[in-house]
């Protein structure tokens, strides 16, 4: 498949507009389950660590299962994917409906609407990608505002539907607007040339038509002979049973010598293919090494291990805020009367403004982008060690606007990890940091939780999510302080494709 070059425009600007409500669609549930986690916890008694397990799945597996994505939408294009993962988001929301027990939620909501987020993220952000070019940061930007956009309504949406058709008849609800995604999907029209010629063959696609396909006519020929020898050898068995062992041997002499040719030819082709195997496998064999050394090699560079600390430290700290909120504010015993706004909506609206913000920011010249990220980094931990002490809704909805904000430095993550292994490396790099910000996900919600039923308050929790937070930030500054070059550059030459950072005054 041949791809023209990219429009920057036209149908690009519809991909744009189906992918931002195509995450709003899918990420809005996931996101906001915080209200449903309420709901849940009231419907199966069981403990918050064990209930929050079912929300930090839902947004940590797809994460978790990005090389898998990744693999699905290269394959089968972004648009299958993308209307699968439709089915796969409004299924799972469905059958969270009938869930009889906490369990069957890690399956039907966890697993199941996960792996639809994930599989959509990629699907959405491959073929954007492919349409835009010189455009491509303020495409992407665009469409991962769906995704807050989402938080924002889906809070509001989900707490009214509870109220008017129960937790089952929201789920189900909001399963249904989820299938607006094959609509979404089905507008992705995939960027290719149909009057290109089709891409020669290369050596390794052409052994299957040299090696592994036999000529029917030298099948026939061996088959033909097979019948034939044992024929006549059964005819004069039965006529004359003393010749028979002679004229075995002598029929089999002639025969050989008229298909000596077609046999070496079979021969030769099986050594072939075994070689061909041999080949494969080594080679195959050789990029998996080379897979891993690439990743050893990265773990060498002391901003991107300790830049690998910091998201893992930055999910299991930073997460449960977005969950768990608005049991928080419960359990402060806040009236609802209090509430102007759901805190989980504030958080949304404040992300996408803190994504907007911080990625004008990291544009201008004169802003290190990674001394950026370690300030929202700090800044998140104080506000997280801030979260025990508000007692009134004002308080938390400032803590929230706070937090939803800092999180909004997902826009710049991806500058840090650019400058910090290059362009060469950055698939490579970004994938690894993909898994463990996943891993982080998946884990945060739950200790928080665990902490929460061992204390009965959630003081002794907050604490240690912004200790996580405020230790992946310090780590991350000291490995980016330019005293390290200095001494680097006493000892050895930096290897290729890192980033020096330097103090913002020298940048």
């Amino acid at each position: 498949m041949v791809f023209q070059k990219p429009p920057d425009g036209g149908w690009g600007w519809v991909i744009v507009a189906v992918s931002f409500f195509a995450q709003f669609l899918c990420y809005g549930s996931p996101l906001a389950v915080g209200v449903l986690y309420l709901e849940w916890l009231d419907a199966f008694g069981e403990g918050k660590g064990k209930t929050a397990w079912v929300g930090s799945l839902a947004n940590g597996i797809g994460l978790l299962a990005s090389p898998v994505c990744s693999i699905c939408v290269s394959s089968f294009g972004a648009r299958p994917v993308a209307i699968f993962s439709g089915f796969m988001v409004a299924g799972g929301l469905m059958m969270s409906s009938f869930a009889p027990n906490i369990y069957f939620l890690y399956v039907s909501y966890g697993i199941v609407v996960g792996l639809g987020c994930g599989l959509l993220y990629t699907a959405t952000v491959t073929i954007t990608c492919q349409y835009f070019d010189k455009h491509r940061g303020l495409a992407l930007g665009l469409i991962s505002t769906g995704s807050s956009v989402g938080l924002f309504i889906y809070a509001a949406l989900q707490r009214e539907l509870i109220e008017l058709y129960g937790l089952d008849g929201c789920l189900l609800i909001v399963g249904a607007l989820s299938l607006n995604i094959l609509a979404c999907g089905s507008l992705m029209r995939p960027l290719e040339s149909s009057s290109s010629p089709p891409p020669e063959k290369t050596c390794v696609d052409k052994v299957p038509d040299q090696y592994f396909v036999y000529h029917e006519k030298e099948k026939t020929v061996e088959e033909n002979i097979s019948i034939l020898e044992k024929g006549y050898i059964d005819e004069k068995c039965v006529n004359n049973v003393p010749d028979c062992k002679q004229d075995s041997i002598l029929n089999k002499n002639v025969l050989s010598s008229i298909s000596i040719n077609e046999k070496d030819t079979y021969k030769k082709k099986v050594v072939e293919q075994t070689n061909f195997c041999k080949q494969l496998a080594k080679r195959k064999w050789q990029l998996y090494l080379t897979y891993w050394k690439e990743t050893m090699v990265l773990f060498k560079n002391r901003v991107f291990s300790a830049l690998f600390v910091a998201i893992l430290l930055f999910d299991i700290g930073g997460f449960p805020p977005s969950l768990l909120m608005e049991d928080v504010a419960r359990s402060a015993n806040i009236s609802e009367d209090d509430y102007y706004m759901p805190l989980i909506s504030i958080i949304g609206i404040m992300t996408t403004v803190g994504k907007l913000v911080l990625g004008i920011l990291a544009d201008f010249k004169w802003v290190n982008t990674l001394y950026l990220y370690v300030t929202t980094l700090l800044m998140t931990g104080v506000a997280l060690f801030a979260i025990p002490f508000a007692k009134s809704y004002l308080t938390l909805a400032m803590l929230s606007g706070i937090l939803g904000f800092l999180t909004g430095n997902w826009s710049i993550f991806p500058y840090v990890t650019t400058k910090t292994v290059g362009i060469e490396k950055l698939t490579h790099a970004y994938g690894i940091l993909m898994f463990f910000a996943g891993l982080g996900n998946s884990l945060g919600p739950p200790i928080v939780g665990w902490f929460y039923d061992w204390t009965q308050e959630y003081n002794t929790a907050f604490y240690f999510s912004g200790f996580c937070v405020l230790l992946g930030g310090f780590l991350l500054l000291l490995a980016a302080l330019p005293c390290w070059n200095a001494c680097t550059r006493q000892s050895s030459k930096l290897p290729p494709n890192t980033y020096s950072y330097k103090v913002a005054s020298n940048a």
